[in-house]
């Protein structure tokens, strides 16, 4: 049967359920944080967009699935969301692009050194674990800072290769550094650290965990210094090679698995460090983790296991040690849902700071997601931005008014309408400075 057309001017939105995230940034006092901040540049003209108004439609851009400049136009005709957040137009994707450009090493700095501090000092937790990582964004241009390094997926592309670093106690980003794509993942680290603590100023690390990439004297020696815990996975240097075989006292912990710890000093280590060794028999645990140990692949024993090792500076037992650190393989879910649903690989401008602003406010912007599935949302597994976003915010829309009264009307089935009161009603009720204490 074939249907007759007809059209309508009535303005109706296809993402109505962003009210949810409207009234959480009420609730958080975010409007009113930056527009009290002085670190934001200025528009240069009066008919220019207001900062506060190309941030919040930029989160709103991502949220809804824009993961490129060109994308952020994909809201700048729906006039129901211009209403829900009060805005008289919304811009388009260049208006975004010429005030990002503003952005310099130094501006970056001052804004994100606030913006991150002020979001943690209302996130009430302690003692909690940071873990750092890194990743590889593969460009396509002439980008500054785009260049050839190691680059697994896309040997010889040009990249950037830039540092995190992750509250893993409450799923957030606690920082963000772009990095040209030659350089290794614990470049700067130092100083990456050192600004990480700076913005969680207040409140206790109990754990900082890393991947094998972080293996080194320096930062070994920092972290200590700072007296700081940690777990850091070993790269297996033959030197470590050789001292996890002479080791033969061995821990069943369940089917094929076994642990170990040992006292190891490398050649420049001024003293012996505890690294935890565990082992896996591929024939029992094909999936098994670690890897097996290349300097005696040929020995019919060894060649049976993979093998993964930490050293650490904490004295709980070494299942503990290893139960921890598996931990950090929630950060890889962390980096791979910004790629995925907030675009952070997808990003491009020509300059490089303007473009470590636009990912910075990425970062921000998955925090507020963050906050929004563990305030409001409040389930568990929590779901990812993709289901969200169709499963909730991509909800039809449209206004009307009753005397004064503003009515927002959803198309909600009769079935669903209770779960979405108890969202709007967790919103209300949403106390922010939040709690997330462990």
């Amino acid at each position: 049967m074939e249907f007759k057309i007809r059209y309508t001017d009535k303005e109706i939105s296809t993402w109505g359920g962003m009210e949810l995230m409207n009234r959480l940034l009420s609730v958080t006092g975010i409007k009113e944080k930056l527009n009290n901040m002085d670190s934001l540049p200025e528009q240069g003209s009066n008919r220019g967009y207001k900062p506060l108004q190309l941030i919040f439609s930029f989160w709103l851009s991502i949220w809804c699935g824009g993961n490129r400049y060109m994308h952020l136009e994909v809201l700048r005709e729906d006039k129901v969301l211009q209403r829900i957040f009060g805005w008289r137009r919304m811009a388009g994707y260049k208006a975004y692009q010429r005030y990002f450009n503003k952005f310099t090493q130094a501006i970056n700095q001052r804004v994100f050194d606030e913006l991150y501090g002020w979001f943690f000092e209302c996130l009430q937790f302690d003692r909690y674990t940071l873990d750092f990582d890194s990743t590889i964004m593969a460009r396509y241009g002439q980008q500054q800072g785009a260049k050839k390094g190691y680059n697994p997926k896309k040997p010889g592309r040009n990249s950037h290769h830039p540092l995190l670093a992750f509250v893993a106690d409450c799923r957030m980003i606690a920082n963000f550094w772009l990095r040209p794509g030659n350089t290794t993942s614990s470049s700067n680290f130092e100083a990456f650290l050192l600004d990480t603590l700076s913005k969680i100023k207040g409140k206790i690390v109990g754990l900082i965990r890393m991947d094998s990439g972080y293996f080194d004297k320096a930062i070994l020696d920092l972290l200590e210094v700072k007296k700081l815990n940690y777990i850091v996975a070993v790269r297996m240097y033959y030197p470590v090679q050789r001292a996890i075989v002479m080791h033969n006292t061995w821990l069943c912990l369940d089917n094929g698995i076994e642990i170990a710890e040992l006292d190891y000093q490398a050649e420049n280590w001024d003293r012996p460090r505890r690294i935890v060794v565990v082992r896996q028999k591929i024939a029992d645990r094909p999936k098994a983790t670690g890897k097996q140990l290349s300097l005696f692949e040929e020995d019919t024993i060894i060649g049976q296991y993979r093998f993964s090792a930490y050293v650490t500076n904490m004295d709980l037992p070494a299942r503990v040690i290893w139960d921890s650190y598996r931990g950090r393989a929630d950060s890889e879910n962390r980096i791979k849902e910004l790629k995925e649903d907030f675009g952070a690989d997808s990003f491009a401008t020509d300059d490089f700071f303007a473009l470590e602003a636009t990912l910075n406010f990425v970062m921000l912007g998955y925090n507020l997601m963050s906050l929004f599935r563990q305030a409001v949302l409040k389930t568990n597994p929590q779901p990812q931005l993709k289901t969200l976003r169709y499963k909730l915010f991509a909800t039809a829309a449209y206004i009307t008014k009753d005397g004064n009264q503003r009515i927002l009307n959803l198309a909600v089935s009769m079935k669903n309408r209770l779960w979405w009161n108890g969202l709007f009603s967790n919103c209300k009720n949403l106390i922010f400075p939040c709690n997330f204490s462990t």
